[in-house]
């Protein structure tokens, strides 16, 4: 069932405000008072038939005369899991290696022409300006300027 036996007095209190609302003006006070306690439990008891309609309508079409074990069977194949492989150790080789060519080849000047191509994790080093000519950084500065 949908909701709780909450819903049920909220129901109820509606149904004996109406009477009440209804009737204060045309019954005495003991007439009015007996029939919204009548009002009370009839919208109480009502209150669940409207609970039971409102759940079996709003179930969703497809959970409709299912069984668990049905659900499991019609699931396979609907979604698409896709895990890429844990290439951390392969990665970590690959550091190491760089690494250690670094350290056996002392100048940059003797890489020949194929390791000076881009290799992966080994970014081009930048210049700085305590290497560079005067004329070289003029170019640079006109270069980016537009002149």
């Amino acid at each position: 069932m949908l909701g709780t036996w909450r819903w049920n007095v909220v129901f109820g209190i509606l149904g004996t405000v109406l009477t009440v609302a209804f009737s204060i003006g045309n019954n005495p006070i003991t007439v009015m008072l007996l029939r919204s306690m009548y009002a009370f439990i009839a919208f109480f008891v009502l209150a669940y038939g409207v609970r039971g309609l409102l759940a079996y309508i709003l179930v969703p079409p497809s959970l409709v005369g299912e069984l668990p074990e049905e659900m499991d069977e019609e699931g396979k194949g609907a979604q698409f899991d896709l895990k890429t492989p844990d290439e951390a150790q392969e990665l970590n080789n690959l550091l190491k290696s760089q690494m250690q060519e670094g350290t056996s080849t002392s100048s940059a000047a003797s890489l020949s022409n194929e390791e000076k191509d881009f290799r992966p994790l080994t970014p081009p080093q930048l210049l700085s300006t305590k290497n560079t000519e005067p004329e070289e950084l003029v170019k640079a500065i006109r270069h980016l300027t537009g002149e």
